[in-house]
């Protein structure tokens, strides 16, 4: 199979047309979210023009520091868009989800990349992309379950503190949320499982495909990252919830949210 056709800089910018039928939709709708579509644009483009330079060099002088600094570098800002936009959370609650994200993310990679694809963890042109896509999905499941538990408790919170006064314990009222935010975070993977091959193509198998590779070999490796994507989700958040929910009270069982 011949690889990917090449894109000339002019049909490149072609895409970006495809912007003004969201922006036109957005004005007949009345969604004041323009400017937020344009930063986001030309955020996403500046940022993977550079990261693409950054791959280039690290590609050609492959080093395990780079991608030690590289996977380093991912983590931290994982963690940090989960905590900024879950700022409410207290101190501890914060550790157990940078802890989560960064075990099971680190993990998952490391057992994919060593296990599945047989290479070793510091070989950047498999760990790096793999370790996007994995601790990426982390990231996202994380902060839809945590922010889907706070606004729960947040519901109910009078009913909550009610409970514990009239001598219920923490853990058996602050489960139930746990559990149906978990639920919650791993949804749309399943769906997305569900519905691959059939609805659509996942990136990493197109990517591959583009770049010809044969469609049995990228369908094998869309199927490993999948329930690696799956597992890391399931384990980061789990790890987070059920682990942070007893940072909301203390020994004497009271609420602190």
């Amino acid at each position: 199979m011949s690889g990917a056709a090449s894109i000339s800089l002019v049909r490149f910018i072609i895409i970006y047309l495809l912007l003004l039928i969201v922006i036109a939709i957005m004005k007949k709708s009345k969604i004041n979210q323009t400017k937020l579509l344009l930063v986001a644009s030309i955020r996403m483009t500046l940022q993977l023009i550079i990261a693409g330079f950054i791959l280039t060099y690290i590609f050609e002088h492959p080093h395990p520091v780079f991608t030690v600094l590289y996977l380093a570098s991912m983590i931290t800002f994982a963690i940090h868009r989960v905590l900024s936009r879950n700022k409410e959370l207290n101190t501890s609650f914060k550790i157990v989800i940078g802890f989560s994200l960064a075990f099971s993310g680190l993990g998952i990679v490391a057992y994919f990349v060593m296990a599945v694809v047989n290479q070793s963890i510091f070989y950047p042109q498999y760990t790096i992309p793999l370790s996007g896509m994995i601790i990426g999905n982390a990231m996202t499941g994380v902060n839809l379950g945590v922010k889907t538990f706070l606004e729960s408790i947040s519901a109910e919170k009078p009913r909550i503190e009610a409970l514990i006064n009239f001598g219920a314990k923490p853990k058996d009222i602050l489960l139930p949320f746990v559990n149906q935010s978990l639920e919650t975070a791993l949804l749309p993977t399943l769906n997305n499982m569900v519905g691959m091959g059939i609805v659509s193509l996942p990136g990493m198998m197109t990517g591959q495909i583009l770049s010809g590779t044969i469609p049995t070999t990228a369908i094998l490796y869309q199927i490993s990252i999948m329930i690696a994507i799956c597992t890391v989700v399931c384990l980061s958040v789990f790890g987070s919830l059920y682990l942070g929910y007893r940072t909301l009270y203390n020994e004497r069982n009271q609420f602190l949210f």
